[in-house]
Parts: structure tokens; C-alpha cells; sequence
């Protein structure tokens, strides 16, 4: 099945659906020598698995990776790495009862629409549970990327109309310090509760995350139709409930004029910068060597227990109540699965940006990994 493979240079493959036996990707691309273990995995596997708080979903998935190729004596190869995590704790019974109807907000339809016959346990590869594989390979392209000094990090900004104040600077800590992974306590303890009741009243809530990019060297993007811009687009809007984008001022630019929005040219350390970052870290769909910074608004969990109508695989009309395990709000969970595709993206492109600069005998420093002698090789 065509789609499934995302990247360029740094290319990962996933496989797997919500109740087969396993999930998981493989990675391919990437450069020999980057010390590389589970444990690297891991604690990005634990913030997206389910069942880690009351206002996520109560499926218990302990999600422990293991890396079955492509790395030996602790660092990679250069060959294809698979990286598989098993599935223990799926109920299909849950969705025997409404396995000919249609979810409303679901993928069921477009699904049977295309292929003629879908997996009804969970959604199948349609679930969520398909971005386990999308975080594992995310933690190998951020060890990557953190050789180079780029880091990423995310955070829920909104959940219904609670919307957190600016600030200037966002820690790992601060976001994790919440469930609901929102740095700012107060907004974050308001998000909590309109949670709990949303979910008390057999609902679910829409919601928003920020994602920051850090220590991104200027020059990253392809002209004219891999544009990094476009690429961070099309790695978030991949995502299952993303129904917007935006990236530095967004949809406020269509209230300004140039001379607002416009930033002017600096010098930073030694560094060409800008006085403001209104334009999100790229012009031209390139770097510019400022934070990138995206925004994602994320739709409210379709999966509800509140009776709605639909149709089923016939076309007769019905009444559908979803049961089961679900999330009333998606964007804690979703922090770490928009991190892991953003990292994807900047590790695909950087080793592109370091091929072109070899070529013409320009650019940075070999990607971390990569020995002299493999700079040098034939």
C-alpha cells in the first residue's frame, strides 16, 4: 500500500495496526556510527503511550520498544534500522457491535470508500495508535539532531477556548509538570478541569499545540516544492485530528501590514538574525537560522459515547454510540507524536543541506556519527 513512507534521505516506513499483533517503523537513511539503544526510545514511547493520566484514554500499553536491526555494539550501521513494539492490551469486542456502521469523524467510510473492506478493531491502520512507530523513529532523528545543537520542543496552548499567555521561554519540566502538558499551571489547571467535564458529559474537546525548534542552522529547505515550510506542513497535517496549520504569525498576518510584520535584519553573535521572528524560523521556505515555530489545531476526539447518527456499509440509516477507551482530549498525547514528525522533517533535511554543502565543498560539519573516514569515502 503506497503512503506509508515519509522523508527523503532520512526515510521511515510504519507498519501496523491498533489490534494486530504489533506497530512499529523502519528507519533508512541513517548515518552510520550514531550511538543509538532502546533506552534513547524510550521515554519519548512512555509520554505518548496511553493509559499515563485520568484525562487520557485507559488502555494500558507499556509500549516497549525493541530495535531489531540496524544498530550493533550500541551504534548504528547504516542499515536499515526496524524498531517494533508490540500491542497487549487491545479489546476488539468493544467494536463488534458497530463493525458495519460508520464512526462519525472517523476514517471508516473514506477507508471502505477506497479499498472496498477496513479494519474495524480500533480504526486498524487508520487509529492512532499507528504514530507509535512515527515517536520511535522521532527519538532516533532527535539524538541526531541534538549532535547538531537543534532541539525541539512542544506544548499543548489550547483546549476549548482556554488559550495559555505567551512565554518566553518553555522547559521539558514545565510542560511535563502538567497532564494535560501545558507549561503555564494556571492555564494548565483550567484545561484539566474543562476536560474532566467534558468528558462527564459523554464529550470530548478541541484543542491546539505550539512546536519550537531550536538551534536550526539558516539554509534547511529545498526550492521550490520542498520547501521546509511545506514539508513541517505536510508531517503535521499527516497527523490523525490535525485540521489546521500555521507557522510564526499564522492567520494574525492577514490583520497586519508589511511594515508590521516584516523583520528587520540583525546581527547575532557574529550572525545575520532578525530583530523579530514573526516569519517562524524560514523565509522562502528556507531557514533562516531563528526558532521555528508551528502551530497545529487539533479537532475534538470523534470517539464519543453520546449517540449520534450514521449509516452503515449498506446505507441504511442508524444510531451509533462509540464505547470503548478513548481520549476526551487529544493534544496531550499529541505533544510528543507533532515533536517526533517535526524531528523527522529537520533530520531529513539537514542531511540533505550536509550532501549539497559536501558536494560543493561547503557547509557544516559532518552530520553526528559520521567519522572522517566515511566523510572521505568513496
Amino acid at each position: 500500500m503506497p503512503g506509508n513512507t515519509f522523508g527523503h534521505t532520512f526515510r521511515v516506513t510504519t507498519f501496523g495496526e491498533s489490534h494486530g499483533p504489533a506497530v512499529g517503523a523502519v528507519i533508512d537513511g541513517c548515518p552510520a556510527g550514531l550511538p543509538l539503544a532502546e533506552g534513547d526510545i524510550q521515554p519519548e514511547l512512555d509520554r505518548r503511550r496511553p493509559g499515563q493520566s485520568s484525562i487520557t484514554t485507559a488502555r494500558q500499553e507499556a509500549d516497549r520498544v525493541e530495535i531489531l536491526s540496524g544498530v550493533f555494539e550500541g551504534h548504528t550501521t547504516g542499515a536499515p534500522i526496524c524498531l517494533l513494539v508490540r500491542n497487549a492490551d487491545a479489546r476488539s469486542r468493544d467494536y463488534e457491535k458497530i463493525k458495519d456502521l460508520f464512526r462519525p469523524g472517523h476514517a471508516d467510510y473514506t477507508w471502505f470508500a477506497k479499498y472496498g473492506r477496513r479494519d474495524w478493531r480500533g480504526g486498524g491502520r487508520a487509529s492512532a495508535r499507528e504514530t507509535v512507530g512515527r515517536v520511535a523513529a522521532g527519538a532516533v532523528a532527535r539524538k541526531l539532531l541534538a549532535g547538531e545543537g537543534i532541539f525541539i520542543i512542544g506544548y499543548t496552548c489550547q483546549v476549548g477556548d482556554i488559550v495559555m499567555p505567551p512565554m518566553a521561554e518553555v522547559t521539558l519540566a514545565q510542560v511535563e509538570a502538567s497532564p494535560v502538558r501545558c507549561p503555564d499551571p494556571e492555564a494548565a489547571a483550567r484545561m484539566v478541569a474543562l476536560i474532566e467535564q467534558v468528558r462527564s458529559e459523554r464529550d470530548s474537546i478541541g484543542s491546539a499545540a505550539e512546536i519550537i525548534a531550536r538551534g536550526v542552522p539558516a539554509g534547511l529547505g529545498e526550492p521550490v516544492f520542498d520547501k521546509l515550510k511545506g514539508d513541517l506542513a505536510k508531517a503535521l497535517v499527516s497527523l490523525p485530528a490535525v485540521v489546521g496549520f500555521e507557522y510564526g504569525s499564522g492567520f494574525a498576518a492577514t490583520h497586519m501590514r508589511g511594515t508590521q510584520h516584516n523583520d528587520a535584519f540583525v546581527m547575532k553573535d557574529g550572525r545575520v538574525g532578525t530583530a523579530t521572528n514573526r516569519h517562524g524560523g524560514m523565509l522562502g521556505g528556507i531557514s533562516t537560522g531563528e526558532p521555528i515555530v508551528l502551530r497545529v489545531a487539533i479537532k475534538p476526539t470523534p470517539s464519543i459515547p453520546t449517540p449520534q447518527r450514521t449509516v452503515d456499509i449498506h446505507g441504511a440509516p442508524q444510531e451509533i454510540v462509540v464505547t470503548g477507551r478513548h481520549d476526551p482530549c487529544l493534544a496531550p498525547r499529541f505533544v510528543p507524536v507533532g515533536e517526533a514528525m517535526v524531528a523527522l522533517v529537520l533530520a531529513d533535511h539537514l542531511l540533505r543541506w550536509n550532501a549539497i554543502g559536501r558536494a560543493v565543498g561547503v557547509g557544516q560539519e559532518p552530520v553526528a556519527g559520521q567519522s572522517e573516514a566515511r566523510e572521505e569515502g568513496p
